[in-house]
């Protein structure tokens, strides 16, 4: 995935004509402008990889009608959200959107978001009883940057929520590894990596000091 928060849409064309298809956003009124139609081609699939409020749910699946993904997801009630929001869509999706739990796999840092990974089966197990229009599709983490274990963690993880759902493990992705890491995520087992500045260089955070990379 092509992270491409705080990028401007012309660098998002410039990847779109290399081939990259799938495009990662963390604030929902920026998604929502670019993903307004005439502004990327139509079959630009849109991933929501940001903190999402419960309360801007509604706003997120109604405003990115090609949104696949929404890889935040923390709390039972945030699905819900994103369940009536999915469900009121008129014409309907054609299919369901797509969730993955964020997990905290280095809660010592106190900073990444996400449920710890005792309560990701039972975040995982009400998306699968009671969100029709969601498809439980993996888990995400971002971890601690230079620390594999977390990615070990995470894979852990999966085999906790795949006993939990009755699902064989590999059918649930594994969304870990960015720009500095992401070869070691894939070695480790990521089905899905986060790439943004080694795509489109460095973001810029006037006044404030930049995350690690994604």
């Amino acid at each position: 995935m092509a992270v491409s928060k705080t990028k401007p849409v012309e660098l998002l064309l410039e990847a779109y004509e290399a081939g990259q298809r799938d495009f990662g956003e963390s604030y929902v009124q920026e998604l929502v402008e670019k993903a307004q139609p005439g502004v990327m081609p139509a079959d630009t699939a849109w991933r929501f990889i940001g903190k999402l409020q419960s309360n801007k749910a509604k706003t997120l699946v109604k405003g990115v009608p090609s949104l696949v993904a929404v890889e935040t997801l923390t709390s039972s009630k945030l699905a819900d959200k994103l369940q009536a929001a999915a469900a009121a869509l008129e014409p309907p999706r054609a299919a369901p959107l797509e969730v993955y739990v964020q997990v905290d796999t280095s809660p010592w840092e106190g900073t990444k978001n996400g449920v710890g990974s005792g309560e990701a089966p039972d975040v995982a197990a009400h998306v699968q009883a009671n969100c029709p229009a969601l498809r439980m599709a993996g888990l995400m983490t971002i971890g601690a940057p230079g620390d594999a274990s977390c990615f070990d963690s995470l894979r852990s993880c999966r085999d906790a929520v795949a006993a939990r759902l009755d699902v064989p493990p590999e059918s649930l992705e594994l969304s870990m590894g960015m720009s500095g890491d992401f070869e070691a995520a894939t070695l480790a087992g990521s089905t899905s990596v986060r790439v943004g500045s080694s795509i489109f260089g460095a973001r810029d955070y006037p006044g404030s000091t930049p995350p690690p990379k994604a």
